[in-house]
């Protein structure tokens, strides 16, 4: 199959072998994968990653291993969208480890997390997950949206941290493609929410939402010119600066929520934190019954962020435009045609 591996801080087309199936486990076809910001900080360095990158897919279910018949017509066949961290219990490790035992399998001592740590992702026409990963996409929803499912599903692990209901309004910092996710998962929870942001145009696919934002230059001079103080703050910049405008903007006893993963470190003061009595909370990875029922109910629309779609073949040149000012949501869609493309460029061959 083509896929795509990090070398050298760059995707490199590869000749792979479809992934082996262990029981329980699915290969599924992919047919379309998002590109999110943590693929971007792999090439960067983030988690020195080597494998296949992307987490964010929609994709049919083609093989099921180890398996009644039963089973094995029940997904055959169906779209699938996948929770990307794989736990004790789908690799058959005995027993299983601490965290596994108290259910919370997304902190699993020896999880692998698909296209981050140890596990080929989506840049892929094909990736392996086991079956207790996967969710059947409804058939109202359709590709462009189910793509979000994974996405979505992290904004929504927020409404299981807090209750949304003691904060009237939110303000969310950051612009791009998880900031807007954020912002309209608190919008359908019932918050008034204020996204800032440094991109006019960005700004204004919130405000097409119904959503408010506010303009910022995103470097120190923001410190001296927002002024608003929120009880809940969620920081989605992406960038090391956001934290440090987070805290400013968070006001005495509040909660700042952080959501940016990103290569290297920020430089954190942390007598706002102390002075304020600020409880600061970290948030991954979240419910995807949440988020496709959100999908379902047509309550949130990701697909006004979609900026473009790119063959999978053409994955360099797509993670390059998404980090150009004012993309959001690029995604790629693997075709059988992709497979000419092994013959007519350098290959990495696959180890």
């Amino acid at each position: 199959m083509l896929g795509f591996t990090v070398h050298n801080h760059k995707l490199v087309a590869a000749r792979k072998p479809l992934p082996r199936l262990k029981p329980d486990w699915t290969l599924i076809r992919v047919r379309l994968a998002g590109i999110c910001n943590t693929d971007v900080e792999i090439l960067r360095g983030y988690h020195q990653f080597r494998g296949t990158p992307g987490h964010e897919f929609v994709g049919e279910a083609v093989k099921v291993a180890g398996v009644s018949a039963k089973t094995r017509k029940r997904w055959m066949g169906k779209r699938v969208a996948g929770e990307i961290n794989v736990a004790c219990s789908a690799y058959g490790y005995k027993p299983v480890c601490a965290f596994c035992r108290r259910g919370l399998k997304t902190h699993c001592a020896r999880r692998t997390v698909l296209g981050i740590v140890a596990h080929d992702g989506a840049f892929a026409e094909y990736l392996a997950l086991p079956l207790e990963n996967l969710h059947v996409v409804p058939k109202n929803v359709s590709d462009a949206k189910a793509v979000f499912i994974e996405p979505l599903a992290a904004a929504c692990q927020i409404l299981d941290q807090l209750d949304i209901r003691k904060f009237s309004t939110a303000a969310v910092l950051g612009d791009g493609k998880l900031a807007q996710l954020i912002a309209l998962v608190l919008q359908a929870a019932g918050a008034r929410v204020v996204l800032y942001g440094k991109h006019a145009s960005k700004l204004a696919y919130a405000r097409k939402a119904g959503i408010a934002t506010k303009k910022v230059r995103g470097d120190a001079s923001d410190l001296r010119r927002v002024n608003e103080k929120y009880r809940l703050v969620v920081e989605a910049t992406g960038a090391p600066t956001g934290l440090t405008l987070a805290q400013h903007m968070t006001e005495p006893r509040g909660t700042l929520l952080l959501k940016s993963t990103f290569h290297g470190a920020a430089p954190v003061e942390t007598w706002p934190i102390v002075v304020k009595e600020i409880t600061v909370v970290g948030s991954r990875c979240g419910p995807f019954a949440k988020a496709i029922a959100l999908l379902r109910s047509g309550k949130v629309d990701p697909t006004p962020l979609i900026s473009r779609t790119f063959p999978l073949k053409d994955a360099p040149q797509a993670i390059a435009y998404a980090q150009r000012p004012g993309v959001l949501k690029v995604l790629l869609r693997p075709q059988e045609a992709a497979a000419t493309a092994l013959a007519t460029r350098p290959l990495l061959r696959y180890r």
